[in-house]
């Protein structure tokens, strides 16, 4: 056999050894201590299923989020993953998972199976089947996974049942002002309770929605920098004024002609800087 053939079938069963074709697999399940675990500090999915929202998504301080989703009883899958810019996706990373009955009955992702469902990973997204056997209106799933610091982002999933969103921030922040906050798509409403801000669309149609926010000390940080160059600014202008001064008297103590009303120097920029 050539040889150039033998290095590639080499090749080819390191890759499958190692796991590098870890495309070409099917779901896998996720592990049972991960979709058992609980939810972040002293975070709880009650907020959400108390809600009257199609979505509710609560953002902690520490870039993660807990998602409360209302599921249709005859949906079979839902999809959980990130646009990754390119035209794909990816799986998010899920966590303490839990499936709300209608009456109120919640079970952990690890008892899905016991309920025809289940959990499953691959490359591009994570599949939830939620329980079959669900009776008198619509389920929520939840699960909690990680987000980004300042800015909440994530697809409008198409198997929501309803429309209405609501993304809860963190203490402490805000998106009032421009630059420092930025919410998409519009037609949202806000309001503050309990020290958090509340960003809500009624009807949201939109692909995807982002929650860029700010503590207020960033306001500060922001405003005491620019103070700061400001203030480097005018010493470098007075510094600068000042030399010219100095270039002027020793060209008159030297003798050389000032023409003061048309100085070469006198209103125009430092060197470089025209």
């Amino acid at each position: 056999m050539n040889r150039k053939v033998l290095a590639a079938v080499a090749l080819c069963a390191l890759a499958l050894g190692s796991g590098c074709l870890g495309f070409f697999q099917g779901p896998q399940p996720v592990d049972d201590e991960q979709l058992d675990a609980e939810p972040p500090g002293n975070y709880s999915y009650e907020p959400g299923y108390d809600a009257d929202r199609a979505a509710y998504i609560q953002v902690t301080e520490n870039a993660r989020f807990l998602a409360v989703y209302e599921v249709a009883p005859d949906r079979s899958e839902i999809r959980l993953y990130r646009n990754d810019g390119f035209g794909g996706t990816n799986a998010i990373d899920v966590r303490a998972v839990r499936f709300r009955y209608p009456n109120g009955t919640v079970i952990s992702g690890s008892e899905f199976s016991e309920h025809n469902g289940s959990v499953e990973r691959t490359r591009d997204e994570v599949i939830v089947a939620p329980p079959t056997d669900v009776e008198g209106g619509n389920g929520t799933v939840a699960f909690t996974s990680s987000s980004t610091p300042k800015r909440f982002s994530l697809p409008a999933y198409d198997w929501v049942a309803g429309s209405s969103y609501e993304v809860v921030l963190p203490p402490e922040r805000s998106v009032d002002l421009p630059v420092f906050g930025n919410v998409r798509p519009g037609g949202y409403e806000t309001a503050e309770t309990d020290g958090r801000v509340h960003v809500v669309w009624s009807d949201l149609t939109a692909r995807s929605l982002s929650v860029q926010y700010y503590q207020q000390r960033d306001v500060y940080i922001f405003a005491g920098i620019a103070l700061a160059l400001g203030l480097v600014g005018v010493v470098g202008l007075f510094y600068y004024r000042r030399q010219i001064e100095e270039l002027r008297e020793r060209r008159e103590e030297m003798g050389v002609p000032v023409d003061t009303d048309d100085d070469e120097f006198g209103d125009d920029p430092p060197p470089g800087m025209g």
